[in-house]
């Protein structure tokens, strides 16, 4: 008898697909030190590795890793604006694009961009465009992409916090780098940088000041340009969590510092031999 050579043959050995299953998350403990060693209500961040420069082919580029959470910026421009219409002779325009790769979360997504994408791509853009000088370079634009590696809680606030870096060694001119920090209200008790179990955590019982924080900072100039928060909180409570992230950039603030400097030196030519 003919084979049918068109049909797809099953697999010779199969498995219970309960096997593939993932298996349901720990509750996290309410008290005590967090489920990566860090200590709850206080200004404890995760430790960052940063590096700019690394995507040659864009203007410039950066690179920041805050435990599993890890992202990538790259800025192009000052360009002529496509569109003529659109074009303003006394400024230029900031255009922003964040994406989630589709292996960066634990539901691996698509390449189109979402509601999601959408939402933080708007909030990156008005906590950029505050300290960047758009009055230095009319009728063109600056594109920003980043691209978020692993997704691990606090991305928007790493995201603020690359894409200054990027725009920084693009060699755009800004009034201050802008740093980013957020931070997660649980009654009464917090966390800074929470991690993606944290962030998605709702408490059972049912209390007050239940929410999360981010901003956009601008540490020498003592400024806030973006904020953005979710839930409800009191407003003594959201005062205090703005403090406290404030305070959270400000740790951050030697690390990036220190990360510009290095690439101004590699990217500096070699002193003449006289």
């Amino acid at each position: 008898m003919p084979t049918d050579n068109k049909r797809v043959r099953g697999p010779e050995v199969s498995q219970c697909p309960s096997l593939f299953s993932s298996k349901p998350a720990a509750s996290l403990p309410l008290k005590g030190p967090r489920a990566d060693g860090r200590q709850r209500d206080q200004v404890d961040v995760r430790p960052v590795f940063v590096r700019c420069g690394l995507v040659s082919q864009a203007k410039g580029s950066a690179y920041i890793e805050a435990g599993s959470t890890k992202l990538m910026c790259c800025v192009y421009g000052p360009r002529e604006i496509e569109r003529k219409d659109e074009t303003d002779m006394t400024c230029g325009r900031l255009v922003t694009d964040m994406r989630f790769a589709p292996f960066s979360c634990l539901e691996r997504g698509a390449w189109i961009q979402g509601s999601q994408e959408k939402d933080l791509s708007l909030m990156l853009q008005e906590s950029l465009q505050p300290a960047v000088c758009l009055n230095k370079y009319p009728r063109s634009q600056i594109e920003v992409n980043v691209m978020v590696l692993e997704s691990s809680g606090s991305v928007l606030a790493h995201a603020v916090t690359c894409a200054s870096l990027a725009l920084a060694d693009a060699g755009i001119e800004m009034y201050d780098l802008i740093l980013g920090c957020s931070m997660r209200q649980d009654g009464a008790s917090y966390v800074v940088d929470p991690s993606r179990g944290e962030e998605s955590r709702r408490s059972s019982v049912a209390e007050d000041n239940q929410g999360g924080l981010t901003i956009a900072f601008l540490p020498s100039l003592n400024q806030i340009s973006g904020l953005e928060s979710d839930g409800e909180m009191t407003e003594e409570t959201l005062i205090a969590g703005v403090r406290t992230c404030i305070e959270g950039c400000y740790k951050l603030y030697p690390v990036i510092q220190q990360a510009l400097c290095k690439a101004v030196r590699r990217a500096a030519p070699p002193p003449s031999e006289s």
